[in-house]
């Protein structure tokens, strides 16, 4: 019994390093973590998570598939409570801002991931994968079905994605045109997004 306890204390301790990890990574970027400021934010050695993590690139890449893990749990979650058609669309959306909402430190990951390109971009692609996979062929079904407008699945996903992160996680540049990036805002811009996508997909 003794032994379970310590690895589920050493568990905990190896979760411990990769939350306050995210939130360094998503909020502060990369290049401004460090191995010394991730420890004390814990409360720990810098040791304790070089045993856990050889160093700081081992660390991301353990934090970014963690996070694929979750986004791709999130959206699963969210469709499976979906309807067909643009109800599906609609849903993912929503996932996504609920997100911005309570765990913005994961979308500022996935953000930063995009703006540091390989190879953790390649990381959150791979943990993605077979939800893009899903997500094209459901697109491409539709399509031929004529219930949604003809594109490029597969382009119309990346576009999409790049304008749902940026509208849900740009505070910077909401603030610099102006706009308000309040939770209020969130919902606004949500429902704004929503019927552009609507407008480029439903005939």
């Amino acid at each position: 019994m003794a032994r379970s306890n310590d690895a589920v204390a050493a568990s905990a301790t190896a979760q411990r390093i990769l939350d306050a990890a995210l939130v360094s990574f998503g909020t502060r970027g990369y290049e401004a973590t460090s191995l010394d400021a991730v420890a004390g934010a814990l409360g720990v050695r810098k040791q304790t998570i070089l045993y856990w993590f050889p160093g700081k690139e081992a660390l991301l890449r353990a934090v970014v598939e963690r996070s694929a893990a979750d986004l791709a749990e999130a959206f699963e979650s969210a469709l499976s409570a979906a309807g067909g058609g643009w109800d599906r669309v609609e849903a993912v959306v929503r996932s996504v801002f609920r997100l911005a909402a309570r765990r913005p430190e994961l979308l500022g990951l996935v953000r930063e991931v995009g703006r540091i390109g390989p190879p953790a971009a390649g990381w959150l692609t791979t943990g993605m994968s077979p939800l893009v996979d899903r997500a094209t062929e459901f697109l491409e079904v539709e399509m031929a079905a004529g219930k949604m407008r003809r594109h490029d699945a597969r382009f119309f996903l990346l576009s999409a994605y790049s304008v749902v992160i940026g509208v849900a996680t740009e505070v910077e540049v909401l603030q610099a045109l102006g706009m308000d990036p309040s939770l209020r805002s969130l919902v606004q811009r949500r429902a704004s997004l929503l019927q552009f996508l609507r407008t480029a997909l439903v005939p």
